[in-house]
Protein backbone atom coordinates (compact mmCIF):
# COMPACT_ATOMS: atom_id res chain seq x y z
CA UNK A 1 0.00 0.00 0.00
CA UNK A 2 1.49 3.33 -1.17
CA UNK A 3 1.32 5.59 1.38
CA UNK A 4 1.37 9.17 -0.17
CA UNK A 5 3.54 11.25 2.08
CA UNK A 6 3.31 15.10 1.99
CA UNK A 7 5.51 16.88 1.68
CA UNK A 8 6.40 18.86 5.37
CA UNK A 9 5.75 22.42 4.80
CA UNK A 10 8.75 23.40 6.78
CA UNK A 11 11.11 21.01 4.33
CA UNK A 12 9.47 23.54 1.66
CA UNK A 13 10.25 26.75 3.10
CA UNK A 14 13.73 25.56 4.42
CA UNK A 15 14.53 24.96 0.64
CA UNK A 16 13.12 27.87 -0.18
CA UNK A 17 14.77 29.72 2.27
CA UNK A 18 17.88 27.63 1.14
CA UNK A 19 17.60 28.78 -1.86
CA UNK A 20 16.73 32.37 -1.57
CA UNK A 21 20.18 32.55 0.86
CA UNK A 22 21.54 31.42 -1.56
CA UNK A 23 20.68 33.67 -4.35
CA UNK A 24 21.28 36.65 -1.74
CA UNK A 25 24.61 35.26 -0.68
CA UNK A 26 25.76 35.48 -4.82
CA UNK A 27 23.94 38.72 -5.23
CA UNK A 28 25.81 40.34 -2.00
CA UNK A 29 29.20 38.67 -3.79
CA UNK A 30 28.74 39.88 -6.71
CA UNK A 31 27.69 43.38 -5.99
CA UNK A 32 31.25 43.38 -3.44
CA UNK A 33 32.72 42.41 -6.19
CA UNK A 34 31.97 45.13 -8.39
CA UNK A 35 32.30 47.55 -5.70
CA UNK A 36 35.67 46.34 -5.50
CA UNK A 37 36.42 46.79 -8.70
CA UNK A 38 35.00 50.06 -9.05
CA UNK A 39 37.38 51.13 -5.95
CA UNK A 40 40.05 49.62 -7.48
CA UNK A 41 39.49 51.39 -11.05
CA UNK A 42 39.37 54.89 -8.92
CA UNK A 43 42.08 53.93 -6.89
CA UNK A 44 44.26 53.67 -10.25
CA UNK A 45 42.46 56.18 -12.24
CA UNK A 46 43.72 59.11 -8.96
CA UNK A 47 47.13 57.19 -9.06
CA UNK A 48 47.54 57.45 -12.97
CA UNK A 49 46.11 61.07 -12.75
CA UNK A 50 48.56 62.19 -9.83
CA UNK A 51 51.46 60.70 -11.85
CA UNK A 52 50.86 62.65 -15.17
CA UNK A 53 50.34 65.83 -12.58
CA UNK A 54 53.60 65.63 -12.02
CA UNK A 55 54.94 64.74 -14.60
CA UNK A 56 53.51 67.92 -16.37
CA UNK A 57 54.62 69.87 -13.80
CA UNK A 58 58.28 68.51 -14.13
CA UNK A 59 58.18 69.79 -17.70
CA UNK A 60 57.00 73.33 -16.44
CA UNK A 61 58.72 74.00 -13.85
CA UNK A 62 62.46 72.29 -13.56
CA UNK A 63 62.33 73.65 -9.86
CA UNK A 64 60.17 70.55 -9.44
CA UNK A 65 62.52 68.28 -10.88
CA UNK A 66 64.16 65.65 -8.72
CA UNK A 67 66.98 66.56 -10.18
CA UNK A 68 66.70 70.49 -9.32
CA UNK A 69 67.66 72.14 -6.48
CA UNK A 70 66.05 74.57 -4.29
CA UNK A 71 68.03 78.02 -4.17
CA UNK A 72 69.50 79.30 -0.80
CA UNK A 73 67.37 81.91 0.50
CA UNK A 74 69.59 84.62 1.70
CA UNK A 75 67.37 86.47 4.80
CA UNK A 76 68.50 89.80 4.93
CA UNK A 77 67.94 91.80 8.00
CA UNK A 78 64.70 94.31 7.81
CA UNK A 79 65.33 97.95 8.48
CA UNK A 80 63.26 99.13 10.88
CA UNK A 81 60.81 102.11 9.52
CA UNK A 82 60.99 104.83 11.86
CA UNK A 83 57.47 106.69 12.46
CA UNK A 84 57.29 110.01 10.60
CA UNK A 85 56.19 113.22 11.40
CA UNK A 86 55.33 113.88 7.87
CA UNK A 87 52.39 116.80 6.96
CA UNK A 88 51.36 119.24 4.97
CA UNK A 89 52.92 122.61 5.48
CA UNK A 90 53.13 126.11 2.77
CA UNK A 91 56.17 126.78 0.88
CA UNK A 92 58.59 129.05 2.30
CA UNK A 93 58.93 132.12 1.26
CA UNK A 94 61.66 131.66 -0.96
CA UNK A 95 59.92 129.17 -2.93
CA UNK A 96 56.48 131.00 -3.03
CA UNK A 97 58.36 133.94 -4.87
CA UNK A 98 59.69 131.35 -7.26
CA UNK A 99 56.59 130.67 -8.83
CA UNK A 100 55.33 134.32 -9.11
CA UNK A 101 55.32 135.95 -12.14
CA UNK A 102 56.38 139.50 -12.61
CA UNK A 103 52.36 141.09 -12.36
CA UNK A 104 51.46 138.99 -9.39
CA UNK A 105 54.69 139.91 -7.41
CA UNK A 106 53.72 143.84 -8.52
CA UNK A 107 50.66 143.39 -6.78
CA UNK A 108 52.11 141.70 -3.74
CA UNK A 109 54.49 144.25 -3.11
CA UNK A 110 52.09 147.22 -3.90
CA UNK A 111 49.82 145.34 -1.22
CA UNK A 112 52.75 145.39 1.07
CA UNK A 113 53.38 148.94 0.53
CA UNK A 114 49.84 150.06 1.40
CA UNK A 115 49.67 148.40 4.26
CA UNK A 116 52.84 149.16 5.78
CA UNK A 117 54.52 152.57 4.15
CA UNK A 118 57.68 151.96 6.28
CA UNK A 119 58.44 149.14 4.18
CA UNK A 120 58.15 151.48 0.86
CA UNK A 121 61.16 152.94 1.32
CA UNK A 122 63.51 150.12 2.02
CA UNK A 123 61.55 148.61 -1.42
CA UNK A 124 63.28 151.77 -2.76
CA UNK A 125 66.49 151.45 -1.61
CA UNK A 126 66.56 147.78 -2.51
CA UNK A 127 65.01 147.48 -5.99
CA UNK A 128 67.83 148.37 -8.87
CA UNK A 129 67.80 151.62 -10.32
CA UNK A 130 65.58 151.51 -13.70
CA UNK A 131 67.35 152.22 -16.82
CA UNK A 132 65.90 154.18 -19.78
CA UNK A 133 65.54 150.96 -21.70
CA UNK A 134 62.61 149.28 -18.45
CA UNK A 135 61.15 152.82 -18.46
CA UNK A 136 60.57 152.65 -22.64
CA UNK A 137 59.12 148.94 -22.34
CA UNK A 138 56.75 150.31 -19.63
CA UNK A 139 55.29 153.43 -21.28
CA UNK A 140 55.55 150.99 -24.87
CA UNK A 141 52.84 149.04 -23.69
CA UNK A 142 50.76 151.93 -22.48
CA UNK A 143 51.00 153.08 -25.67
CA UNK A 144 49.82 150.09 -27.44
CA UNK A 145 46.78 149.84 -25.17
CA UNK A 146 45.62 153.62 -26.25
CA UNK A 147 46.36 152.28 -29.88
CA UNK A 148 44.50 149.00 -29.34
CA UNK A 149 41.48 151.18 -27.52
CA UNK A 150 40.59 153.11 -30.67
CA UNK A 151 37.66 152.41 -32.56
CA UNK A 152 37.66 151.29 -36.03
CA UNK A 153 36.74 153.74 -38.46
CA UNK A 154 35.41 157.04 -38.01
CA UNK A 155 37.29 160.65 -36.48
CA UNK A 156 40.21 159.45 -34.35
CA UNK A 157 39.88 162.96 -33.06
CA UNK A 158 36.16 162.85 -32.38
CA UNK A 159 34.97 163.06 -28.89
CA UNK A 160 33.21 159.69 -29.65
CA UNK A 161 36.93 158.02 -29.90
CA UNK A 162 37.65 160.41 -26.90
CA UNK A 163 35.62 158.86 -24.64
CA UNK A 164 36.32 155.45 -25.69
CA UNK A 165 40.43 155.93 -25.26
CA UNK A 166 40.30 158.43 -22.39
CA UNK A 167 41.30 155.67 -19.54
CA UNK A 168 44.10 154.64 -21.49
CA UNK A 169 45.00 157.74 -22.75
CA UNK A 170 45.21 159.18 -18.82
CA UNK A 171 47.28 155.87 -18.19
CA UNK A 172 49.95 156.88 -20.56
CA UNK A 173 50.29 160.70 -19.94
CA UNK A 174 50.48 159.94 -16.09
CA UNK A 175 53.05 156.97 -16.48
CA UNK A 176 55.31 159.68 -18.41
CA UNK A 177 54.42 161.96 -15.83
CA UNK A 178 55.77 160.35 -12.98
CA UNK A 179 58.69 158.36 -15.08
CA UNK A 180 60.38 161.67 -16.15
CA UNK A 181 61.52 163.14 -12.77
CA UNK A 182 63.21 159.89 -12.12
CA UNK A 183 66.12 160.78 -15.10
CA UNK A 184 66.08 164.22 -13.90
CA UNK A 185 68.71 166.28 -12.11
CA UNK A 186 69.54 165.68 -9.76
CA UNK A 187 67.97 162.53 -9.72
CA UNK A 188 70.33 161.42 -12.46
CA UNK A 189 73.49 163.10 -12.29
CA UNK A 190 74.66 161.37 -16.42
CA UNK A 191 73.51 163.86 -18.84
CA UNK A 192 73.21 161.62 -21.46
CA UNK A 193 70.88 159.15 -19.86
CA UNK A 194 68.50 162.00 -18.99
CA UNK A 195 68.22 162.88 -22.25
CA UNK A 196 67.79 159.85 -23.86
CA UNK A 197 64.97 159.37 -21.26
CA UNK A 198 63.29 162.71 -22.84
CA UNK A 199 64.04 161.63 -26.41
CA UNK A 200 61.89 159.04 -26.17
CA UNK A 201 59.18 160.06 -23.83
CA UNK A 202 59.28 163.35 -26.59
CA UNK A 203 58.22 160.86 -29.43
CA UNK A 204 55.46 159.46 -27.13
CA UNK A 205 53.87 162.57 -26.56
CA UNK A 206 54.05 163.68 -30.37
CA UNK A 207 52.18 160.58 -31.31
CA UNK A 208 48.82 161.50 -29.06
CA UNK A 209 46.28 162.35 -31.26
CA UNK A 210 45.10 165.51 -32.03
CA UNK A 211 41.84 165.68 -30.79
CA UNK A 212 38.67 167.99 -32.24
CA UNK A 213 37.55 169.74 -28.88
CA UNK A 214 40.07 172.05 -27.18
CA UNK A 215 38.73 170.33 -24.12
CA UNK A 216 40.09 167.39 -24.82
CA UNK A 217 43.35 168.80 -26.71
CA UNK A 218 44.42 170.26 -23.40
CA UNK A 219 46.06 166.65 -22.34
CA UNK A 220 48.09 166.84 -25.18
CA UNK A 221 48.71 170.67 -25.00
CA UNK A 222 49.96 169.92 -20.98
CA UNK A 223 52.12 166.77 -21.90
CA UNK A 224 54.28 169.29 -24.03
CA UNK A 225 54.69 171.91 -21.40
CA UNK A 226 55.94 169.34 -18.81
CA UNK A 227 58.41 167.64 -21.14
CA UNK A 228 59.58 171.20 -22.52
CA UNK A 229 60.50 172.12 -18.59
CA UNK A 230 62.00 168.98 -18.31
CA UNK A 231 64.39 169.61 -21.16
CA UNK A 232 64.93 173.11 -19.49
CA UNK A 233 66.02 171.92 -16.95
CA UNK A 234 68.70 169.36 -17.97
CA UNK A 235 70.10 171.68 -20.40
CA UNK A 236 70.52 174.11 -17.31
CA UNK A 237 72.36 171.57 -15.89
CA UNK A 238 74.22 170.33 -18.62
CA UNK A 239 76.02 173.94 -19.31
CA UNK A 240 77.06 173.56 -15.76
CA UNK A 241 79.48 170.82 -16.99
CA UNK A 242 82.10 171.74 -18.84
CA UNK A 243 79.79 174.34 -20.79
CA UNK A 244 77.37 172.11 -22.37
CA UNK A 245 80.10 170.27 -24.63
CA UNK A 246 77.84 166.79 -24.09
CA UNK A 247 75.36 168.20 -25.88
CA UNK A 248 76.97 169.61 -28.85
CA UNK A 249 78.49 166.10 -28.91
CA UNK A 250 75.87 164.08 -28.69
CA UNK A 251 74.15 166.31 -31.17
CA UNK A 252 71.48 166.70 -28.62
CA UNK A 253 70.71 170.15 -29.84
CA UNK A 254 69.68 169.17 -33.53
CA UNK A 255 67.44 166.64 -32.02
CA UNK A 256 65.92 168.91 -29.70
CA UNK A 257 65.57 171.66 -32.74
CA UNK A 258 63.49 168.51 -35.11
CA UNK A 259 61.43 167.72 -31.56
CA UNK A 260 60.33 171.72 -31.60
CA UNK A 261 59.65 171.35 -35.84
CA UNK A 262 57.51 168.26 -35.08
CA UNK A 263 55.84 169.96 -32.01
CA UNK A 264 54.87 172.69 -33.95
CA UNK A 265 56.94 175.28 -32.07
CA UNK A 266 55.40 174.21 -29.25
CA UNK A 267 59.06 173.76 -27.27
CA UNK A 268 60.51 176.69 -28.67
CA UNK A 269 61.41 177.32 -24.89
CA UNK A 270 63.69 174.62 -24.97
CA UNK A 271 65.73 175.99 -27.92
CA UNK A 272 65.72 179.46 -26.07
CA UNK A 273 66.96 178.07 -22.92
CA UNK A 274 69.58 176.02 -25.64
CA UNK A 275 70.51 179.20 -26.91
CA UNK A 276 70.80 181.30 -23.86
CA UNK A 277 72.58 178.52 -21.67
CA UNK A 278 75.36 176.96 -24.23
CA UNK A 279 75.12 179.85 -27.00
CA UNK A 280 76.01 178.04 -30.33
CA UNK A 281 72.71 176.69 -30.96
CA UNK A 282 71.64 177.97 -35.11
CA UNK A 283 75.89 179.00 -35.88
CA UNK A 284 75.83 177.38 -39.21
CA UNK A 285 79.35 176.49 -40.12
CA UNK A 286 81.18 179.12 -37.77
CA UNK A 287 79.80 177.18 -35.29
CA UNK A 288 81.01 173.85 -36.17
CA UNK A 289 84.52 175.46 -37.03
CA UNK A 290 84.48 176.52 -33.36
CA UNK A 291 83.01 173.42 -31.56
CA UNK A 292 85.17 171.12 -33.83
CA UNK A 293 88.36 173.43 -32.24
CA UNK A 294 87.36 173.29 -28.85
CA UNK A 295 86.87 169.63 -28.75
CA UNK A 296 90.73 169.04 -30.48
CA UNK A 297 91.83 170.80 -27.47
CA UNK A 298 92.40 174.38 -28.45
CA UNK A 299 92.63 176.94 -25.98
CA UNK A 300 89.79 179.42 -25.84
CA UNK A 301 92.72 182.47 -25.93
CA UNK A 302 93.18 181.23 -29.24
CA UNK A 303 89.54 180.87 -30.58
CA UNK A 304 88.03 184.11 -33.03
CA UNK A 305 85.20 185.88 -31.01
CA UNK A 306 81.70 184.55 -31.60
CA UNK A 307 78.73 186.02 -31.43
CA UNK A 308 76.10 184.77 -29.43
CA UNK A 309 72.40 184.80 -30.87
CA UNK A 310 69.97 185.21 -28.02
CA UNK A 311 66.32 184.40 -28.60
Amino acid sequence: MNILQPIHPSSFSEFHLRHHDTHQHHSVTALSHVTSQKLNNNNRARKRKADEDADTGMLISPTNSPLAFSPISIVRPQKKIKASNTSGHSLSINRLLETLDASSLRTVLQTICERHPDVSSEVVSLAPRPSVQAAVEVLSGYQEKLRAAFPYGGNSGSDYAFNRVKQYLTNLINAVTEFTPHYLPPSEEQTAISLSYLDFATKIIHELPEWDSISNQHYKENAYDEITRAWVLVISEASKRGGGFQIHAGGWDQILTKHNEQSRGRMEVAIRALGSNIGWIGMGSEYGSTRNQLLNGVPRSALAPVIVRQY
